[in-house]
């Protein structure tokens, strides 16, 4: 699943394309609103909230205004294409077609897909915590919500979106690595959780513009990662055999990686 960055970026791309222009097309191939027609509507903006992306849309005639929630779980993709350009992908993994006159944004195995009035945009992502590359971030209430559970696994809490919104198994897996931490651990053993926070935003801020995720400062392949994904490898801070597990709850389990010298059991 893409990290808060990719979804971010995403935004950013339907922004640039398709933004404060008007709607030639709209195609919804979802069944709740495969109806629904929005060709004359004023797009307004595509933000991201997390992992989540939300395309407001001015409907024409003071019809409503509108948000089209889409989130891309594990597949999904959203790209870009001019009006005469081929798609590249088989027709039957199109979940949304936006398009303008200059541009047609296509939204591909997307895992979520609504549409719901602005007023109730809260509905869809108000259960969110903090957005770490969001303009409400707030720190003191991403803290506070991560150690509410002082029992919980420090990985499964960073995971949480409803505690901090963005973190994905990368990040989590980096996270961990770089503050020292065992995923394991209870959060009410981080001794300083403010510091893990900052550091969470300052990764994701940091590569936010970079095609590639780097942690270590080195962007050569099989360099950029301290730990995440390089299991039967060793540390490449002590050389250590990294450690894998599944940790989560039943059914919603994610990859963890971590390093026994540099982050021991607490």
């Amino acid at each position: 699943m893409p990290e808060g960055d990719a979804v971010w970026r995403t935004a950013q791309r339907l922004q640039r394309a398709i933004s404060g222009r008007q709607l030639t097309r709209t195609d919804f191939r979802m069944p709740a609103i495969a109806t629904v027609d929005l060709v004359g509507g004023t797009v307004v903006e595509t933000v991201s909230r997390g992992k989540h992306l939300l395309t407001r849309i001015d409907a024409a005639d003071g019809a409503g205004s509108w948000t089209l929630h889409t989130h891309l779980k594990m597949e999904g993709s959203w790209r870009v294409f001019r009006p005469d350009e081929r798609w590249g992908k088989p027709d039957h993994l199109v979940r949304v077609v936006l398009g303008t006159a200059e541009r047609t944004a296509v939204g591909f195995q997307l895992g979520v897909v609504e549409l719901v009035t602005r007023d109730h945009e809260h509905e869809v992502v108000g259960h969110l915590g903090p957005d770490l590359l969001g303009p409400d971030w707030d720190e003191a209430e991403a803290v506070r919500r991560l150690v509410a559970d002082p029992t919980r696994p420090l990985g499964e809490a960073l995971l949480d979106q409803r505690n901090l919104a963005g973190i994905g198994t990368i990040y989590r897996t980096e996270l961990c690595f770089l503050t020292g931490y065992d995923p394991r651990t209870p959060v009410g053993n981080v001794t300083d959780p403010i510091r893990m926070v900052r550091l969470a935003r300052s990764m994701l801020d940091q590569n936010r513009n970079q095609p590639q995720i780097c942690t270590t400062g080195d962007k050569r392949r099989g360099r950029s990662l301290w730990i995440y994904g390089r299991l039967h490898e060793r540390c490449l801070r002590c050389g250590t055999r990294i450690e894998h597990a599944q940790l989560g709850e039943p059914g919603r389990e994610r990859a963890a990686y971590w390093c026994p010298s540099c982050q021991p059991p607490r």
